[in-house]
């Protein structure tokens, strides 16, 4: 399995048999390759590729994505119900499953919009959060952070027993000492074998300094440092 960043919850997984696109929007130097962090479908020709879009917030759903049916005919996409922009995709809504050749595709509810994605594969299981997380954000009504926690604490709790090989989770700088909720909790509630920080934008430091944050000791050998778009880890 190799993952790819692409850009801020953006990211590519190769498991072989599939090739695998999560919440795909910066598409700029246009053309340059995935070692840059964009899509270059002519790239992807004979692969059996599935696109998935976790809700409609321009950071994490680009209409551009369609574009990539005239050089990929066998392309599938995989949308959140509040997507408007559906072009014969698969769309999904929290709580339901999918299957598609290949693949058996599982949403849960977000905290914020749209869903998380729950794939699993002949050669893994992967999860992507999208906007599911624990946002704990300062100034904010105590009442409202902590209802934000139990439904996070929720959703990630109907995953428990599952054996997650990759999960991409937010880690956004912008939480201040509360970045670390959502990923700390996944960690020790599902294990994943690799996790990925994401929705951190230009800021790619907070993956270096939750390697260095006392908080994150138990857990850190599991999670990607990552350095640059394009970057590809090679794992299992």
């Amino acid at each position: 399995m190799q993952v790819t960043y692409l850009y801020h919850s953006g990211f590519a997984v190769d498991t072989g048999d599939n090739f695998l696109i999560f919440d795909y929007y910066r598409d700029l130097p246009r053309g340059a390759g995935l070692s840059k962090g964009v899509v270059r479908p002519a790239d992807l020709a004979g692969r059996r590729v599935t696109v998935f879009a976790s809700h409609h917030h321009p950071d994490h759903f680009n209409r551009r994505i369609f574009s990539w049916r005239k050089e990929l005919p066998g392309i599938r996409y995989v949308l959140s119900s509040d997507i408007k922009d559906r072009a014969e995709a698969a769309v999904i809504s929290p709580g339901q499953r999918l299957c598609l050749d290949g693949l058996t595709v599982r949403a849960l509810e977000s905290t914020d919009e749209g869903v998380a994605f729950l794939v699993q594969t002949n050669s893994g299981t992967v999860f992507h959060a999208g906007d599911l997380n624990w946002w704990y954000w300062a100034g904010e009504p105590e009442a409202e952070n902590q209802e934000m926690g139990r439904r996070y604490r929720e959703q990630i709790d109907l995953l428990r027993g599952e054996r997650i090989d990759v999960a991409f989770v937010p880690v956004d700088p912008r939480l201040g000492g509360q970045y670390l909720y959502g990923l700390g909790y996944l960690m020790t509630a599902l294990s994943p074998r690799m996790a990925f920080p994401m929705h951190f934008g230009e800021d790619l430091s907070v993956t270096r300094r939750l390697q260095e944050d006392p908080q994150t000791a138990a857990y850190r050998e599991r999670v990607a440092v990552i350095e640059r778009r394009g970057q590809r880890f090679a794992l299992f």
